[in-house]
């Protein structure tokens, strides 16, 4: 049985599906410097190792998705390095190689310890950020840039399609600030026949970052086949209970939540200052977001695998 589907059947039962954390948070406290536009991509040119080692270990926490480094890997950013198209897609797919070898040696440790590997949900998330990601101006959190639908289809094309190919179960299309550019995405995951999640950016609990109501966002992408969930990433995660009931409300799919550690961030200097950090933290509001209809659960900026050993045994409690 494939990932994908194994990842389907988990979600048809009703069981709660683990997401990992912060991947570039992790990078940069193992040295990696992301002080960059490519951000935590830039690490795929230089330390792949320590992408595959960051993977390794948040499955070893518990987690059943490895979302690749690709959020900000896209081959316009690349070319601003040099780098042509082909060696910018190389760079895509070897995203989805790094989170497929820390598969392999988790699953390898699994058989090791006798432990049912056979039955073990471990998933490859293909992360595709959107265009404002591109921008590393921040915009991913303003919806700040307007595209045509042709467009937004011709520069996530070629990304989707090279995590597809390379092997990615899923893919999470992440931060989105735009239901337009959402339902481009929407298009191109139906053409790959790929499933994918759906997790937005927020301006406040009832409206995504440009503006648009969650009640608008659910109602555009329910019933469409390839859609495995719907929700929110990257926010305070004291938005994420009410944006969940909106989104609840005016959708059957199942809800997404991997909120940031609530620390601001600057995208200037693409670093983290102080914010309305929550005082609850993932594991003390899990039960909460899984009574209101979420399914997949995790970290975005600033968590840890601690959080998400944290997160993993109040999901099994």
């Amino acid at each position: 049985m494939t990932a994908s589907r194994r990842l389907v059947e988990h979600l048809e039962a009703d069981r709660p599906v683990v997401l990992d954390g912060a991947l570039a948070t992790e990078l940069e406290r193992r040295g990696c410097d992301l002080n960059d536009a490519l951000w935590s991509a830039k690490a795929l040119l230089e330390q792949p190792e320590i992408i595959e080692a960051v993977h390794r270990d948040y499955f070893a926490a518990g987690a059943h998705i490895a979302t690749t480094a690709s959020y900000q890997a896209t081959p316009a950013g690349f070319s601003a390095r040099g780098i042509d198209e082909d060696a910018a897609l190389d760079l895509v797919a070897r995203s989805v190689r790094l989170a497929a070898s820390a598969r392999a040696a988790v699953s390898a440790s699994d058989a090791a310890s006798a432990s049912d590997a056979a039955s073990a949900l471990h998933v490859i998330a293909g992360a595709v950020g959107p265009y404002g990601a591109f921008l590393s101006d921040g915009s991913e959190y303003t919806g700040d840039y307007d595209l045509s639908r042709e467009e937004f289809l011709a520069f996530h094309r070629p990304r989707v399609a090279a995590l597809v190919t390379a092997g990615a179960d899923v893919l999470a299309f992440e931060t989105l600030p735009k239901l337009t550019e959402a339902l481009a995405l929407a298009e191109l995951s139906d053409e790959l026949g790929t499933p994918a999640w759906y997790a937005f950016s927020l301006r406040d609990a009832r409206r995504i970052s440009d503006g648009t109501p969650l009640a608008d966002v659910a109602r555009a992408l329910e019933g469409r086949a390839g859609v495995i969930a719907i929700g929110v990433n990257c926010v305070p995660i004291d938005l994420v209970s009410p944006a969940l009931d909106e989104l609840a409300a005016y959708t059957s799919a199942p809800l997404v939540a991997y909120p940031n550690s609530g620390e601001a961030y600057d995208p200037i200097t693409k670093t983290w200052g102080p914010g309305e950090k929550s005082t609850a933290t993932l594991a003390d509001m899990a039960p909460d977001w899984r009574a209101r209809g979420a399914r997949l659960i995790g970290g975005c900026c600033r968590t840890t695998p601690a959080d998400i050993a944290d997160l993993a045994t109040a999901l099994r409690g």
